[in-house]
């Protein structure tokens, strides 16, 4: 018969050693990278992992709310609406302003508020002074409405001041690159179906979006966007992508590769968030898009 086995009792220290060692096993800080230890690496990080689901939906994760903006309360733009997170549990957010195209309002574009404002953006659609505003001006209207938000509007303790973006359709696609060239500390500019007569923007800095339609015949890809594209310089981070058989006025209803990619690019560079990276390299395809190219950013 073997003698009996002795457990040989364990020293204060070991004991505390191992109880330590549970208690971070089971909060999670020794299992590997978690989602809270993703978010200390990067503070802008807001909400839950992206699936092409959660881009593709209505809405994205966030609960919003909105208020006017009068044009008799602002300088330098005619007012609009924002669109912001009801909580900041998760922190502040970057902003990004949205201007619409020649002769039209902000309701021309006024689904994508919302629906960019539920991935954790505080965005500004704006009214322009005229409707009539050329290219520069909608630039200078973009960035004045980006002030705005940071330094007046009611929502600005909501915001980081340091992480903003422009966007516009048209006319506002075009104002869009101005704001990019006047502002490089802009973290990200999207111009949807963009018409300028300035076809070369070797100035822009900032990461760049380029949407365009297929079949747009008031700002033809091929004397628009495409150029444009190709005249941001290869040391910027740019994409295009290029939605099959779409008019020039695609951004004037619900477009789901439009607001996919947007929201990608944005969580991207003004969130730093790279687990969006999966989106936009390779990026987009089937039977919606004609084209996509881009310079793939590294992490």
């Amino acid at each position: 018969m073997s003698p009996p086995t002795t457990t040989r009792p364990r020293s204060v220290a070991a004991r505390v050693r191992l109880a330590l060692a549970a208690t971070l096993v089971a909060g999670g800080v020794l299992a590997g990278p978690t989602g809270a230890a993703h978010a200390a690496e990067n503070p802008y990080e807001r909400g839950p992992a992206p699936t092409v689901a959660i881009l593709e939906a209505s809405r994205g994760p966030f609960a919003t709310a909105s208020q006017g903006v009068s044009s008799l309360s602002v300088t330098g733009f005619g007012g609009g609406v924002i669109y912001y997170p009801t909580s900041t549990s998760e922190g502040t957010f970057g902003a990004i302003a949205i201007s619409p195209g020649y002769t039209a309002s902000w309701s021309s574009l006024s689904w994508l508020g919302p629906r960019i404002a539920s991935h954790g953006f505080v965005v500004i659609g704006i009214e322009t002074n005229s409707r009539y505003d050329q290219p520069d001006s909608r630039g200078r209207q973009l960035l004045a409405a980006l002030d705005y938000l940071v330094q007046r509007s009611s929502v600005r303790g909501r915001i980081d001041g340091t992480r903003l973006a422009v966007a516009g359709h048209s006319m506002g696609g075009g104002g869009t690159l101005e704001a990019a060239v006047s502002r490089p500390s802009l973290q990200a500019a999207v111009p949807l179906a963009p018409w300028n007569l300035d076809k070369t923007w070797s100035g822009v800095q900032v990461p760049t979006l380029i949407i365009g339609g297929e079949s747009d015949t008031v700002a033809p890809v091929s004397s628009h966007s495409e150029p444009f594209y190709s005249s941001i310089p290869a040391s910027s981070e740019k994409a295009y992508l290029e939605l099959n058989g779409a008019s020039h006025f695609f951004p004037q209803s619900v477009n789901t590769p439009t607001a996919r990619q947007m929201v990608a690019w944005l969580k991207r560079f003004v969130d730093n968030d790279t687990r969006y990276e999966q989106f936009l390299c390779p990026g987009p395809s089937g039977l919606s898009i004609e084209e996509y190219r881009n310079t793939c950013p590294s992490s």
